[in-house]
This record gives structure tokens, sequence and C-alpha cells, in this order.
């Protein structure tokens, strides 16, 4: 395990533990483009750095496979509109900060 600014990132064989898969697994999901390790180096091969979020990700993943019997395009699916709800919500957030402080600065511009 390696401690950064970040948070806790893990070897393979600690992240599969955690996770409580095979090896195998994470770099499976990881060809399928379901996790995004981080790498040591600038190599491809590279020792893989999994993070606390990677390790979620992968608990979710088995879960859905687990509980809900979805299998992995399913599961590719399921991910890609949680996203898109996640960018939905950021996006709304976001548009409500702005007119909340553009109506602060044309408070402040008109002055008391």
């Amino acid at each position: 395990m390696a401690e950064t600014g970040d948070g806790a990132w893990y070897v393979i064989s600690i992240a599969a533990q955690r996770a409580e898969v095979h090896e195998q697994t994470l770099r499976h999901y990881e060809r399928l483009g379901l996790i995004a390790p981080a790498r040591k180096g600038n190599s491809p091969h590279s020792p893989r750095l999994y993070s606390d979020r990677d390790i979620e990700r992968v608990i979710h993943i088995r879960s859905l496979m687990r509980d809900l019997g979805v299998n992995l395009a399913g599961v590719e699916a399921i991910l890609q509109m949680e996203l898109d709800a996640e960018i939905e919500r950021l996006t709304t957030r976001h548009a409500a900060e702005m007119r909340r402080l553009k109506d602060i600065i044309e408070r402040l511009q008109r002055g008391p």
C-alpha cells in the first residue's frame, strides 16, 4: 500500500483481497474499461495501483452481478447511466451556483 495526498493506493494483490476478487478479475475489468487503475510509471508494464474508489467500484460491479444477476454488458450500461445521472446532477448544481453568484455580483454592482 502506498499513501499519497489523494489517499491510499494498493498493488493488485492487496486490491483484489480488499475487493474479494481474484487478480485476474481486476485485469479483466480493466480490459473491459470498467475500472482504470493508475500506473506506478509511464510504461504499460508498470505495476497497477488501485485506489479506494477503484475497489469500491469493483465491489459495486460484483454486487450488481451477484444481487441483480446482471451480466458485464449490463453492468457497463448501468455504470454509464449512473455516470450520466451524476453528470446531470453536477451540471444542475453548477448552473444553480452560477445563478447565485451572478445575483450576488449584480447586487454588489448596484451598490447600497
